[in-house]
């Protein structure tokens, strides 16, 4: 009994005491790891060890509001004080995804996953098996700059983190809420789809302690906490604000003697995620992925817009001189009509001669050639491996989204619209037929640009007498269609700038 009751003298013991450089305003442990993730005042995320060993040290560029963990420790969510939402890889610091889901500081975030396991019962007629695999390879990655090195802004080595966050958050169903200081509460399914927004001020709260029969309504409420249970049937709101009664139901009456300004614990009726788990699971998984397309989709034209535009740069800064050279020789036409009259053989203009011979040479033609025909191969390659993959599969996912928005029964109480699916698959096909198309006006846009260099090599070689049998041949008619069409011309950026009149989708939560 002795040695009991000296145990239970000092219960907690202080294990260690660590001076860190700035003030801590909040701390979170991770549920999976002895890893601790610390705000400083400065608003630097510090993750270490339990031995106090730090791992990494990263800066949003934005005040921090709010932290918590995915329930896997696998990833951190982070709340800013302009209303988003970032989520970070565990091993590296690395942003995996961004959320625009509030408009205000987010103060509380709260990630939850369901207590029991989903498996496949035949009893449930909702059970749903991703057919994606048995039609299609693997999902394509982000494309990558050729030339770069890690920690330039595109993917590198790490590049799994990024597909890690929904691909393995798939195979348990878990929700992450989010909630700002306006009262707005937002959801999202494995922390990146959207599935609905609530605003605690639009609540009626009954308070049976003081009238059996009045509801209330919360006025200037501030959250500092939300929490949802494990069976994800109640979701638990911290607030402070008042109390006012709804007079639209019962008239003029006033509490008496009830001071209903401070704090309050609200308990919210979430049992739709429980019961619609399976619908929304399915759900969630199909748009999860088809957002990770569209990010392989966006990092595709972004690289290759970047790639194209860096070789229109280098033909344009050998030939823009061109015009300069006919002006000075006091000629009055255009380059491309002097090109075509050397074409034809009809004169050698000393302007063509000069930049042929002098300005552009041999060496810069190929190197100009090597240029433009490469972006229009590595092009070629991103469309194929990467651009057209995903565009197909985001056809084949919103085929499958499109099937489960006619069952009524099950999927119109959750908010699947078929006519929003309907639209976005529409729009889905149509990218599909841009892709193919963009792939023939690419191809043909190289060859002709190929040609026309193979031309003026052609050209320079007569010009200094030289022998130029081995030269590659060349297309007379395809250098009159280029110079006519595209010297001066680049639709295949037109092709990969966006439109205006393109719109996203938006839908209403």
């Amino acid at each position: 009994m002795e040695t009991d009751e000296a145990q239970r003298v000092l219960p907690f013991q202080l294990q260690f005491d660590k001076p860190v450089a700035s003030q801590i305003k909040m701390a979170e442990w991770n549920p999976e790891k002895d890893l601790l993730a610390m705000v400083t005042e400065e608003s630097k995320i510090l993750l270490h060890r339990f031995n106090w060993q730090r791992l990494w040290t990263i800066s949003p560029g934005k005040s921090i509001t709010s932290l918590c963990w995915r329930p896997d420790g696998k990833a951190i969510a982070v709340g800013l004080e302009d209303g988003t939402v970032s989520l970070h890889d565990v091993e590296n610091g690395k942003l995996l995804r961004s959320l625009k889901s509030h408009t205000v500081a987010v103060v509380c975030l709260n990630w939850e996953e369901d207590g029991q396991l989903t498996k496949n019962n035949s009893a449930d007629i909702s059970t749903y098996e991703d057919r994606t695999s048995r039609f299609f390879p693997p999902a394509p990655r982000i494309p990558r700059m050729p030339g770069l090195v890690s920690g330039t802004g595109f993917m590198d080595d790490s590049e799994d983190s990024f597909f890690e966050l929904s691909n393995s958050s798939h195979q348990r169903f878990n929700i992450l809420c989010s909630g700002d200081k306006d009262g707005s509460i937002c959801f999202n399914i494995f922390g990146i789809f959207p599935i609905g927004k609530i605003n605690i001020h639009e609540f009626y709260v009954p308070t049976p302690l003081v009238d059996k029969q009045a509801t209330y309504q919360l006025l200037n409420a501030s959250i500092f906490k939300v929490a949802l249970s494990k069976d994800l049937c109640r979701l638990i709101v911290m607030c402070s604000g008042q109390l006012n009664q709804d007079e639209d139901k019962l008239g003029e009456k006033q509490i008496g003697g009830h001071d209903m300004h401070g704090l309050h614990s609200l308990v919210l009726n979430s049992s739709i995620f429980s019961k619609r788990k399976n619908e929304l699971h399915q759900m969630a998984q199909q748009a999860s992925n088809i957002e990770d397309l569209m990010e392989v989709i966006r990092a595709s034209l972004t690289i290759m817009c970047k790639q194209w535009s860096d070789a229109m740069h280098t033909f344009h800064e050998k030939f823009d001189s061109l015009p300069t050279l006919i002006v000075d020789n006091g000629l009055d036409s255009s380059p491309q009509e002097e090109f075509l009259s050397l074409l034809g053989g009809a004169r050698t203009s000393p302007a063509i001669h000069q930049f042929l011979v002098n300005s552009l040479g041999e060496a810069a033609v190929k190197r100009v050639s090597k240029a433009v025909c490469g972006a229009g191969k590595e092009l070629q390659l991103i469309v194929l491996d990467h651009l057209q993959p995903a565009a197909e599969m985001i056809g084949f996912r919103m085929g499958e989204l499109r099937g489960l928005s006619r069952w009524r029964v099950r999927y119109q109480g959750i908010g699947l619209d078929e006519m929003l699916i309907n639209h976005a698959s529409e729009k889905s096909g149509m990218f599909l037929v841009q892709v193919e198309r963009f792939m023939r006006v690419l191809s043909s846009v190289v060859q002709q640009f190929s040609n026309f260099f193979n031309w003026l090599l052609k050209c320079i070689k007569l010009f200094m007498q030289e022998p130029s049998d081995q030269l590659p041949r060349y297309n007379s008619e395809l250098v009159v269609v280029f110079l006519k069409f595209l010297y001066d011309q680049d639709p295949v950026r037109q092709l990969l700038e966006p439109s205006e009149v393109d719109h996203d989708v938006e839908v209403d939560l």
